[in-house]
């Protein structure tokens, strides 16, 4: 007797004593790929899915989750029976939502009438949610069911979301079909979903966002258009987006911020200024601000922030902006050593911070100037362990780094 007769008593023998452990093991042993063009296999595909699914109905939650996977390697001989677990209104809901999971992983096309009916007609929101869930597995073949789902208020932010999951182009008519649904949930997954595709029918969806009622619309507006800096001229997206610098939500604020970072233009890099030294600005949008300033990646970014350490007088912004000059790249790094060398010189207030002078040492060292190191050395004789401890591996990372290039 060979292996797979075998494995087929043992699997008998468990499923005849109920003892769904062995039997998982047994059934996960003889649907491997190896083995599924076996003639014995194949002859017993049916009795299979019969151990299977007494598994799926009778076992516990891990059980039901290990055996779903044997279930799916069975393929399309499982469907019908799937199906009618789904439709069957007594069975437990636990078994009818790993029915649903399965049927997604199937991706047949004959399970999308019963999810579309169940979708319809259940109560049960986690089971709703699964077969929204198994549509959206299904990719473009579940685009046409799930957009007559969004005629119905009940199913309309589930339909929303699992389309949302599908991108691919043929699903921006049935979003842009709800953008102005009255459910607030409703436009904010569309407009999620819309930012990523790059249509010219997207792009007045998302500037007519940034003024909807509901603070999480703006927000997806707004990170949606900070994803598209070529649009900038355009658009005149920076006199767009800096209205919600000063939006009533600070989340939306917080967007604007990074959005208009991304726009890689001197015009960005005043309207985050305005926003850093404003007195009526946030801490939290302070300090997202100024590391916006660094990401806009242009001169006159670097310039704002060496103003704001004269102008603002609070040390967690000086240490911020301390710690995003470090961070910088390409040929701004001058620029950015020069400030913190400037700071040095200067006696800044900060200086006399020792975190903030430990956190000058550290950004020297990650940019990686030479120029710094007559001042890096001085800090080797600071009265702060911690300053002198950061200008010591500061200036190991210069040698290191002059060492590699000769």
């Amino acid at each position: 007797m060979d292996n797979i007769n075998q494995l087929l008593v043992q699997a008998q023998a468990a499923y005849n004593v109920c003892d769904w452990s062995s039997l998982i093991q047994c059934l996960q042993q003889l649907i491997q790929r190896e083995h599924l063009e076996h003639p014995e296999i194949l002859n017993n595909r049916e009795h299979l899915l019969e151990l299977a699914l007494s598994v799926l109905e009778t076992g516990d939650f891990q059980e039901r989750w290990e055996i779903a996977k044997v279930i799916v390697r069975l393929n399309s001989i499982a469907i019908p029976r799937l199906i009618d677990i789904l439709k069957d209104e007594d069975a437990d809901e636990e078994l009818r939502t790993h029915a649903a999971r399965i049927l997604g992983d199937l991706k047949n096309l004959d399970a999308i009438p019963p999810l579309v009916e169940l979708l319809k007609t259940n109560e049960s929101d986690e089971l709703k949610e699964i077969a929204a869930a198994a549509l959206g597995q299904m990719g473009s073949v579940a685009i046409a069911p799930l957009t007559e789902l969004l005629a119905e208020e009940q199913t309309r932010l589930l339909a929303t979301q699992m389309l949302s999951l599908i991108r691919q182009k043929e699903t921006i008519t049935p979003l842009l079909s709800v953008v102005q649904d009255p459910q607030v949930a409703v436009r904010v997954v569309a407009i999620e979903a819309l930012s990523s595709f790059h249509d010219h029918r997207v792009q007045t969806v998302l500037l007519n966002a940034l003024k909807d009622v509901a603070a999480p619309v703006r927000r997806e507006a707004v990170l949606g258009l900070g994803f598209r800096p070529e649009l900038r001229e355009t658009f005149d997206l920076v006199a767009k987006l800096q209205p919600r610098l000063y939006d009533i939500d600070q989340e939306v604020c917080c967007a604007a911020v990074v959005a208009l970072s991304r726009m890689g233009c001197d015009a960005a890099a005043q309207a985050l200024f305005q926003v850093l030294i404003s007195p009526n600005t946030p801490r939290k949008l302070q300090l997202e601000t100024i590391r916006a300033l660094s990401w806009v990646g242009t001169l006159s970014g670097l310039e704002y922030l060496q103003t704001a350490l004269a102008q603002l007088q609070t040390a967690v912004v000086w240490q911020e902006i301390v710690t995003v000059l470090g961070r910088v790249s390409g040929s701004l790094t001058d620029k950015a050593a020069e400030i913190l060398l400037g700071m040095l010189q200067d006696n800044h207030p900060g200086v006399e911070i020792a975190s903030i002078k430990s956190a000058i040492a550290l950004s020297l060292g990650q940019l990686g100037k030479m120029q710094a190191m007559s001042a890096l050395t001085e800090m080797l004789t600071d009265n702060d362990v911690q300053v002198r401890l950061h200008a010591s591996a500061a200036i190991k990372k210069l040698d290191s780094e002059t060492q590699s290039s000769e």
